[in-house]
């Protein structure tokens, strides 16, 4: 559970009181710091760190932090906007007390994720987490519509000892096969273990198609819970990882060939309990409102691999015909649609249908993406739209004529070609803001130019290790 409220300089009713309570169970269970977590413009993790006997002066009044990471590139060079990327002004970490949690995977530790507020006690406009709970909150007072969301995690793994900078897959043997899974067991096991004690409820962790590649997929929550979960799986991953003497990545493209990571939105509409993907009149049990969000969405996807695919190694993943989705297609569970409608298991439908957004990778901020998705999807329920012809099999094999009539066209084949179509579009514009689709804009192309000129293999060793 989320709280859907500002933080306040001085704190929320009830927060010092619940702070003091955690300080004292958190000392007592050998907890000596709290990591206070963001993440940035650019997809990457963010922190500061606190004494535990810090945590209720965190809660009353922040940490301080320079609003300049909101123009960083993922290399850490900065960029600067009209408002964002100077070494002037300050802002202030708030801990979501909701979220903060022991660190199984790093003891000694406990993990928070943070809204970023002014000085004055203002929400600041580039805070991609206040962004994603604003568009969550403003869809409950129009629409009364609530979300459940999830993002599945991939990464490869590698062996710690490999020279500086190479991937050397820890495992190998065949995709999804059983080698792997026992290769990599007491790893595995102990991520599991890990995630247990942080409250993660995983429903499946399994070695995926590339070399030394695995896939764990949580529960589904709220948004803003979603987004914070995806960033704790992952500091929990790596942690866990460093134990064994093994080094992880969630780049996009570990190497510039085979397939690579990706971190799959899934999202489902509710109103008062029940799930509007299932039980309607529309295909394949949606309602109308469903499937006007899905078409939001599916138009509206060029625009936002801009968000949802950040990197320049992004395009080296987003490869026809490797279950990428790369067209603007949608189909009942076809994996190379880049919008695919999942059902569920018969009996189950009115609690696992859902849609799930393929062209996002790990690179993406979680916040910025589910809060764009979303707005895509607000934005088809407000005009009406309705789902073109869907697709089966693989779209790539659909002939000029074919593809116009269903609609299919390639997505952005490069991070410039996903800016412009960003650029372009109002509606994820709006709902950003100007400061927050600036940065999105001047980020994006900062990451283009610092690689202009490098060759696929190039690219991909540059952010290998940066995500």
């Amino acid at each position: 559970m989320t709280t859907f409220a500002d933080p306040v300089p001085g704190g929320r009713p009830g927060d010092l009181r619940r702070a003091a309570a955690l300080t004292a169970d958190l000392t007592e269970r050998g907890v000596a710091g709290i990591v206070l977590a963001y993440v940035d413009t650019a997809g990457i993790g963010r922190i500061k760190t606190i004494p535990t006997a810090r945590l209720e002066a965190a809660v009353s009044w922040g940490v301080g932090m320079s609003p300049v990471f909101d123009t960083f590139l993922a290399h850490d060079s900065v960029v600067t906007t009209d408002v964002l990327g100077s070494p002037d002004g300050d802002l202030r970490l708030y801990p979501d007390l909701d979220q903060l949690v022991a660190l199984a995977g790093q003891p000694g530790w406990a993990w928070a994720p943070v809204d970023r507020i002014t000085q004055e006690g203002d929400r600041h406009p580039g805070c991609a987490r206040t962004f994603l709970r604003r568009i969550v909150t403003d869809a409950a007072d129009r629409y009364r519509l609530a979300f459940k969301a999830a993002v599945e995690i991939e990464w490869a793994v590698g062996l710690g000892s490999a020279p500086a900078g190479e991937f050397v897959p820890a495992v190998s043997g065949p995709a999804y096969g059983a080698v792997r899974q026992v290769g990599l067991t007491d790893y595995t096991a102990d991520l599991l273990t890990a995630c247990a004690a942080q409250g993660l409820d995983v429903d499946q962790l399994h070695p995926e198609y590339a070399p030394g590649q695995f896939e764990i997929s949580v529960g589904a929550r709220d948004p803003v819970a979603a987004a914070d979960r995806s960033v704790l799986v992952r500091q929990t991953i790596r942690a866990v990882a460093r134990r064994h003497g093994l080094r992880v990545s969630f780049a996009p493209a570990v190497s510039a060939e085979g397939v690579g990571n990706g971190g799959h939105l899934h999202l489902s509409c509710w109103r008062d309990g029940v799930n509007l993907h299932a039980g309607g009149d529309r295909r394949y049990g949606m309602t109308a409102e469903a499937e006007s969000f899905a078409a939001g969405v599916l138009a509206r996807l060029p625009a936002l691999t801009a968000v949802t695919a950040p990197s320049p190694a992004s395009y080296l993943r987003l490869k026809p015909s490797q279950w990428a989705g790369v067209f603007t297609a949608w189909g009942h569970e076809t994996r190379e649609a880049a919008l695919r409608l999942i059902t569920g298991t018969a009996g189950r439908h009115d609690q696992e249908a859902n849609m799930e957004v393929k062209p996002v990778d790990l690179a993406a901020n979680p916040y910025l993406a589910l809060g764009c998705v979303i707005a895509a999807g607000l934005d088809g329920i407000a005009a009406g739209r309705v789902l073109p012809g869907e697709i089966t099999g693989d779209p790539a094999r659909y002939g000029p004529d074919e593809a116009a009539a269903l609609g299919v066209r390639r997505l952005p084949r490069s991070l410039p070609e996903a800016v412009a179509e960003f650029r372009a579009d109002p509606v994820l514009r709006a709902a950003l803001g100007p400061v927050l689709a600036d940065a999105v804009t001047a980020v994006r192309l900062g990451e283009a130019a610092a690689v202009d000129g490098l060759g696929p293999d190039r690219v991909a060793a540059a952010y290998r290790w940066t995500y």
